[in-house]
């Protein structure tokens, strides 16, 4: 998973491209450009090369893993038919088109005018993923992670299709 620190330095190269319809280089793109490269590089895609517009910006944020509405610490996309733009998770806000091309400040994905929102949970900077849940069956070696949202697996011992758990060598409690 993509850290904050990446996408800070990913909208400080970017930050001064010009505005250009339909862009997707740093010789120019739009707002659904920025959009697009910045939830490519928390979602681990390519930056350039897959970007989405705004009348298809809802399915390809659930395709990188994005969630409906917004959330503190998480980088939030908003938008409306028309534009869109993001909020990092420390709360930079990124934009194009708005006055010019790439720039940081503003309203970001919080602007009165977007009826949309999505975010994608980022752990801190130097934090580990969420153990998983005690109890849990590890992952395979080569299986992703689960999704953050996915509800904990837990063991239940006392399951009629489970074996017992070891003996301690302990004698039961007393009742």
């Amino acid at each position: 998973m993509v850290v904050l620190a990446t996408l800070i330095s990913l909208v400080s190269q970017v930050s001064g491209t010009p505005y250009v319809p339909g862009g997707d280089s740093p010789a120019g793109t739009d707002c659904s450009g920025l959009a697009s490269w910045i939830a490519n590089a928390a979602s681990d895609r390519p930056v350039y090369g897959d970007r989405f517009n705004t009348g298809n910006e809802e399915s390809a944020l659930l395709a990188r893993g994005f969630h409906y509405g917004s959330a503190p610490d998480a980088l939030v996309i908003g938008w409306n038919s028309r534009h869109t733009a993001v909020t990092l998770p420390d709360g930079t806000a990124v934009s194009s088109g708005e006055g010019g091309g790439v720039h940081v400040g503003g309203a970001g994905a919080y602007q009165a005018g977007f009826t949309h929102h999505m975010f994608l949970p980022i752990p801190p900077d130097g934090a580990d993923p969420p153990p998983p849940p005690f109890g849990a069956p590890p992952p395979p070696p080569d299986a992703p992670p689960p999704p953050p949202d996915a509800p904990p697996v837990l063991v239940d011992a006392a399951a009629p299709d489970m074996p017992p758990p070891p003996a301690s060598g302990m004698p039961p409690p007393a009742p």
